[in-house]
């Protein structure tokens, strides 16, 4: 009932009928007691959520933004979390994030999902759909919801429309290029990164991150460390290490480009900033100075040209050329890289492909496509 003398005798008096008339209903007053503590002190910890610009706890925001603390940032690179939370927060959030998680219905989220695809990004559509459904799944483990109303969207949106990125496979016109290449009157860092695209075909991202440390041009190597490469946060952190065998003309390119930025950290970097390589513009911008617009060739198109041709033209085995390619295909094992790298065959491969290369720069008579 309270302790004296801050509570009254007669307020103590008061009290005591009033549980006596509980009980009598059939109510525990003690039981009663505790819930209206636990409601008082939900709807404190609401109000400050709220003075704070908190979502309520047990909404769709409130639960997604736990599910990429807790889970998805774990699993994945510092950069794809952010993209999905904010794909989240720009089309989600704002029309769903105050809801109980429990009450978001399958029409609501496709209401969101029209918006997306209303702007003509049907794909960003399909993984923000993905991601609804991860939040879903992570509030059923979290006793937040019973179901997942995603997977009922499964066949609501558009197919996404796949287009391949640009890529010239003609060796005309390959020969055309790789002499462009050579003519190329621009920064010379731009100049060497296309070349080594061409002679390498890494992706984008690992040519303009190159260090110096990663090359030992007497052996003719260059180690792309794991935590550079195109993987998620665990093949990052545990995968191998990319060894790329370099052929005689890219540990020409990079000779030449010693004197120039041998002096510094990175290979390739930026005008203005040389702490910061060059950047993803960059290569694109070069091409398209040179005449091959992003509908004929891009930077990451080296890759899908060196993959057709190198199987077409030089009749490599595909399983060498992937693991150049250094996409992530189990082996026999189910282990996530497969640790048979091909060494001695890429190597070969990358002496063949640069000598091929050179032939189509100076304009001999290319090689016929190979019979299946």
């Amino acid at each position: 009932m309270g302790t004296y003398p801050d509570t009254s005798l007669s307020n103590a008096r008061k009290k005591a009928d009033e549980a006596r008339r509980m009980l009598s209903e059939g109510t525990d007053p003690s039981a009663a007691r505790k819930q209206t503590k636990t409601a008082t002190a939900q709807a404190d910890e609401a109000d400050r959520r709220a003075d704070a610009g908190l979502p309520p706890v047990g909404s769709f925001e409130a639960v997604a933004r736990e599910w990429l603390a807790s889970v998805h940032t774990a699993k994945v690179s510092a950069g794809h979390s952010d993209r999905t939370r904010l794909r989240l927060e720009q089309n989600v959030f704002p029309w769903l994030g105050r809801l109980p998680l429990a009450s978001v219905s399958a029409p609501m989220v496709l209401e969101c999902l029209r918006r997306v695809v209303a702007r003509g990004t049907v794909e960003t559509a399909h993984r923000v759909k993905d991601a609804c459904g991860q939040v879903f799944r992570y509030g059923i483990a979290t006793g937040h919801c019973e179901r997942n109303p995603a997977a009922d969207l499964r066949d609501a949106l558009p197919p996404v429309r796949v287009e391949h990125r640009a890529a010239i496979t003609d060796p005309a016109r390959v020969g055309e290029l790789l002499r462009a290449l050579l003519a190329c009157t621009g920064q010379p860092t731009t100049q060497a990164a296309l070349q080594l695209a061409a002679l390498t075909f890494q992706r984008p991202g690992e040519i303009r991150g190159a260090t110096w440390a990663e090359f030992d041009l007497d052996a003719a190597t260059w180690l792309i460390p794991s935590h550079r490469m195109k993987r998620n946060l665990q093949g990052k952190a545990t995968g191998p290490d990319h060894v790329v065998p370099l052929s005689r003309q890219a540990v020409a390119v990079l000779r030449g480009l010693q004197p120039l930025t041998g002096s510094g950290v990175l290979v390739f970097p930026g005008l203005r900033d040389r702490a910061r390589p060059i950047s993803d513009m960059t290569m694109n911008a070069a091409l398209r100075r040179l005449g091959f617009d992003g509908e004929e060739m891009t930077a990451h198109g080296f890759r899908a040209m060196a993959r057709t041709m190198l199987s077409e033209r030089l009749g490599v085995a595909p399983e060498v050329i992937e693991a150049q390619l250094a996409h992530s295909v189990p082996d026999a094992l189910g282990r996530a890289y497969n640790r048979t790298e091909f060494t001695d065959q890429r190597r070969q491969m990358m002496q063949a492909w640069a000598d091929y290369l050179d032939t189509l720069r100076m304009g001999a008579q290319v090689i016929p496509i190979r019979a299946a």
